[in-house]
């Protein structure tokens, strides 16, 4: 198999797959309705309810939703082979991760912008509204210290990575004034001066790598740890329009300009897939991820496919943007697709690497020397990025190695080899600080909601003191195990995390397209919900027994337990309203059948 068939294969099948069954989501299970005052332009309030150019809210919510997992997830879900993965983000992106991200996205403009948290209370009630906010904000908690500590391990030590994704902040903060104050409207006009300004940035990460400046821009891991709390604060707090949004918005276009870039750099080279289809780590043994293929491919696979952390941006700032209903196919199952695309682009290149040159990359010394494998380019690899890159486990190391390749394959671009290593690193740095970013700001929504509950002020989205208070302790929280914790301590609960939101979420949002009278549609939700959480319960139930406790770590076998058992009473609760709302529609339907009569 080559690069090329695969691209050309993905990319059509995800359009099709956005011609088709987008187009079913939307008319026939969601009904979306153009007519419709979105609560953008219902609630207004110049912070948080910001009506918004479908094309800006395309590409906060793209920018928030793709953080690691499309990168990181499939390159260490390369040891099965490059198959499975493919299979999985293809399908799983269009027939679970798309519908859930569509779904939820109505479900939170129907309902005014509500969080996941109080949509579950509206529409099953208190008991499970009041355990969907503690395992959200349990699992945001988590990502966003997961995520934080990805960057913080891509920059710390690297003035280049600093000042490039740091620029980012005072253009975005400029563009966001220029489009509220000096040229209000000329999106198309602050959109090029943004991007000129970004690639000027990416342009001067090299030169002020060797200048004065860069001794003021080398940090420690616990330096940067505090710099991103800070930053998630900021972003937390700050109305939408000045920061959040531009800045996303100008990412994306960074984002997907890489993304293509690798695109056509794999039409140019044609790469063959020196890694097996499937390997043996199929049935288990594999040195990076424990365990056989199913469940954990499904788990270390999650944004790039499906992903209950896009609930928390479907629900957060995203609903509080659209201006029109129609919009919602083109922001969620678009956004879902397109990061779909981003995730097999990595697979790709993870894939193009010689077998024993991936694993030395990801896996430490010891554990390599025991895998019996040879390597082959790994030291001509290290001599051109300029670094040693064997033993470098995390897969952010081997995406970026596996890229630069394929760019310095390109005819003329050989020499550039380590110029690229470092842009991908940097890239990567960015692709997850938009994550990091609109999560805190949705965490400061979530505890207002809560809070409102005991001190009503609190859900004033308006009220300073408590937007300032919830800002502060959501990123306190996070940033205090990003300063004290490793990702060993961190990462591990991500993935089953992650997913057991993505259940609740599609539980949660089978029930209202009941409630909508569209019962005969619910198969859409049900089908993917009923996988995933047979799926991640079955890698929560085996890191618990074969992995946590076996290691002594039982902080992370009870944390993994009462996740667990939330979510499977957030799905019994729904599936006992399922059967109410049945069975009340169908009492209905005999009512009117006997008048008719």
């Amino acid at each position: 198999m080559n690069g090329l068939t695969l691209v050309i294969g993905a990319a059509l099948f995800l359009i099709l797959a956005y011609r088709f069954y987008g187009a079913f989501m939307a008319a026939k299970v969601l009904t979306l309705d153009a007519s419709r005052v979105t609560p953008a332009i219902r609630l207004e309030d110049g912070r948080d309810y910001v009506p918004t150019n479908k094309w800006i809210v395309f590409g906060h919510h793209f920018a928030a939703i793709a953080g690691a997992g499309p990168l990181i997830g499939p390159v260490l879900a390369a040891q099965f082979g490059y198959l499975p993965g493919t299979l999985w983000i293809l399908i799983g992106a269009v027939l679970a991760g798309a519908v859930h991200d569509m779904v939820v996205l109505f479900a939170s403009v129907r309902y005014d912008g509500m969080s996941l948290a109080e949509i579950a209370k509206k529409e099953l009630g208190t008991l499970s509204g009041f355990l969907t906010s503690i395992a959200i904000l349990f699992i945001l908690i988590i990502t966003m210290a997961g995520l934080a500590l990805a960057v913080v391990n891509a920059l710390f030590g690297s003035p280049w990575g600093t000042f490039t994704v740091g620029v980012t902040i005072p253009i975005a903060l400029f563009i966001g004034v220029y489009l509220r104050w000096l040229r209000p409207g000329k999106i198309g006009e602050a959109t090029v001066i943004g991007v000129t300004l970004v690639l000027l940035g990416v342009i001067a990460g090299p030169y002020i790598q060797h200048s004065a400046l860069a001794p003021y821009l080398t940090f420690t891991k616990e330096q940067l740890a505090v710099i991103l709390a800070v930053y998630g604060f900021t972003a937390a707090a700050l109305p939408v329009w000045l920061l959040l949004a531009p800045r996303d918005y100008l990412s994306t276009y960074m984002k997907i300009g890489v993304i293509l870039a690798l695109a056509v750099g794999i039409i140019i080279v044609n790469p063959t897939m020196q890694m097996p289809a499937v390997t043996k780590f199929v049935n288990g043994g594999g040195p990076i991820i424990p365990g056989k293929v199913w469940p954990f491919m499904f788990i270390t696979i999650a944004c790039g496919a499906m992903s209950g952390f896009h609930a928390l941006i479907s629900t957060g700032t995203t609903p509080k943007m659209i201006t029109n209903e129609r919009d919602i196919k083109i922001v969620g199952f678009g956004g879902m697709l397109t990061e779909a695309f981003v995730a097999l682009m990595a697979l790709i290149a993870a894939a193009g690497l010689f077998p024993g040159d991936y694993f030395a990359i990801n896996t430490a010394p010891e554990v390599f020397q025991k895998l019996g494998m040879q390597v082959k380019d790994i030291a001509i690899l290290s001599q051109m990025v300029g670094e040693n890159v064997a033993g470098r486990p995390g897969g952010a190391v081997s995406l970026a190695v596996g890229m630069a390749h394929i760019f310095s394959s390109v005819p003329g671009l050989k020499h550039l080899m380590s110029y690229w290593y470092h842009f991908i690193i940097m890239f990567e740095a960015l692709f997850i600080l938009t994550t990091i970013d609109a999560g805190t700001r949705v965490g400061r929504y979530i505890l207002q909601e809560m809070g409102g509950a005991v001190y009503k002020p609190l859900k004033n989205h308006n009220w300073w003191p408590g937007i300032i208070a919830c800002s502060v302790l959501i990123s306190l929280a996070w940033g205090y195990l990003v300063y004290g914790g490793n990702i060993s301590t961190i990462w591990p609960l991500f993935g089953v995390a992650n997913q057991l939101l993505g259940t609740m979420a599609l539980a949660i949002g089978t029930t209202m397209i009941i409630r909508n009278g569209k019962a005969r549609y619910a198969w859409t939700t049900v089908v993917p919900m009923t996988f995933l959480a047979v799926t991640t319960l079955a890698a929560g139930y085996l890191n618990i027994f074969t992995n946590y406790l076996p290691k002594g770590n039982t902080l992370l076998a009870t944390l993994s337990a009462i996740m667990m058992v939330l979510v499977v009473v957030v799905i019994v609760d729904s599936v006992r309203n399922w059967i109410k709302l049945l069975a009340a529609q169908n009492s209905g339907n005999d009512r009117v059948k006997a008048a008719q009569v």
